[in-house]
């Protein structure tokens, strides 16, 4: 019988009705190193952090944030999860084998302070559709998790995309741009996910997307 090298993936707290009880973020988090009190500072979201790197990037960086990730692919879950625990990162970042749309109603309100989609949803076809992560489903949430005047940050090379995104959010009253325009050149955040490096290395465009919480 095959065994699944990834069954045990991360997982959040066994999963109870959104209106019950939320998950404890701070309880999310390992034990930090001996002699280092537990960090309380400001919980980040990648929505699909995929081989990691911009949490990673993101973590060594800024060492007053905490970033969780939901990723749907539990291989990478797991991979990742432990390569930040292995650099010593483990008490400030947690990556979970979890859909982003089924994971954040279980998270408080107001517990969020900046969310990340780095060149989600590469599906193209019709039947795909319904894989799709951007939506009203996961924008309301986004909205309910995000602290006042926390940010919401998406980033494609997709320019359909681009624009798709772009209406979806500006029906949605909870956001309004983060500057004059919702589209800016670059971002604050210091790291860089591999595709947008990789896009930046070879000069194509990307078209980067920045709101804040209303």
């Amino acid at each position: 019988m095959r065994i699944d090298p990834y069954a045990h993936a991360p997982r959040l707290p066994e999963q109870r009705l959104p209106e019950e009880s939320p998950v404890d973020l701070d309880a999310l988090f390992r034990a930090p190193p001996a002699g280092e009190p537990p960090l309380q500072g400001p919980v980040e979201l990648e929505i699909g952090p995929g081989r990691g790197w911009f949490t990673i990037e993101r973590l060594e960086a800024r060492p007053d944030v905490r970033v969780l990730g939901f990723e749907i692919r539990r291989k990478w879950a797991t991979i990742v999860d432990e390569r930040i625990k292995k650099r010593g990162l483990g008490h400030r970042g947690r990556i979970f084998a979890e859909d982003a749309k089924q994971a954040l109603p279980h998270l408080p309100s107001a517990s969020l302070q900046v969310a990340y989609l780095h060149f989600p949803d590469p599906w193209w076809k019709k039947r795909h559709e319904k894989r799709l992560v951007m939506g009203d489903v996961l924008l309301e949430e986004l909205a309910r998790t995000l602290v006042p005047g926390g940010e919401l940050f998406i980033q494609t090379d997709v320019f359909e995309r681009a624009d798709a995104y772009e209406a979806q959010v500006a029906t949605c009253p909870h956001f309004t741009p983060f500057e004059a325009s919702a589209r800016i050149v670059d971002h604050p955040y210091v790291a860089r996910s591999p595709r947008e490096r990789k896009a930046i290395e070879d000069g194509l465009p990307v078209v980067r997307l920045r709101y804040r919480r209303v």
